[in-house]
């Protein structure tokens, strides 16, 4: 039996590739495309698993031999107890990564099901800040930035999916060599607004990863 391997932002890869051949039973009919997307399917979740083990590549593969949506939905509540959750956290932890932050209200981490979190992220409307956690090669680092609403749905640039975003920008931590002590730079991003469904739709975690330790490094 495989430990927990699966991350959150993978599983939905992995719900993403499963839905295009379901998609695919349902509605072609010409067996050479469905026997393609049976074969490209799994060699794309594959791909988000380059370490994977003998017995995690079965696993993850076995879904491309289904055909109905009764099949397919069991595959993926098979996969539940595989997931791996984000590193719990406490409030004092939190709060720690955000000392200037003296007031700050943090998301009720008891009501989180936190097999389902890339990063947490939450909003403070009265000070308009946003604040990210993740776990950055081993390590819990937070992001704290202004939080923009625009009132209008565009791109995410975590999760790529068309949603309701706000302008998100934050001030790096890295200096040029010969700036001034007053010099700063601000990075910014439209990001999801609900922080709830960007952890439900993003599949990668490149762009993530480079935006916190372009702020944080």
């Amino acid at each position: 039996m495989c430990t927990p391997f699966i991350r959150n932002h993978q599983l939905n890869m992995i719900k993403k590739q499963v839905g295009e051949l379901q998609k695919a039973c349902s509605t072609v009919s010409d067996p050479k495309v469905i026997a393609s997307v049976r074969s490209n399917t799994p060699f794309k979740v594959m791909e988000a698993f380059p370490g994977a083990t003998e017995a995690e590549q079965k696993l993850l593969e076995c879904f491309a031999s289904l055909n109905t949506p009764l099949e397919f939905q069991g595959y993926l509540r098979s996969l539940e107890e595989y997931v791996k959750p984000f590193d719990s956290v406490e409030e004092k932890q939190l709060k720690k990564l955000f000392p200037k932050a003296k007031k700050l209200k943090v998301p009720d981490l008891a009501a989180i099901d936190l097999r389902y979190v890339t990063y947490l992220g939450w909003t403070d409307i009265a000070t308009n800040k946003m604040y990210l956690a993740y776990h950055l090669n081993g390590r819990l680092v937070g992001v704290e930035g202004r939080f923009t609403p625009v009132q209008k749905k565009s791109v995410c640039f975590l999760c790529n999916r068309h949603e309701e975003v706000a302008l998100f920008s934050a001030v790096t931590k890295s200096r040029p060599a010969n700036a001034s002590p007053d010099y700063y730079k601000a990075i910014g991003n439209y990001m999801c607004v609900n922080s709830e469904s960007c952890n439900k739709n993003i599949t990668d975690v490149t762009v993530l990863e480079r935006f916190i330790s372009d702020i944080v490094l």
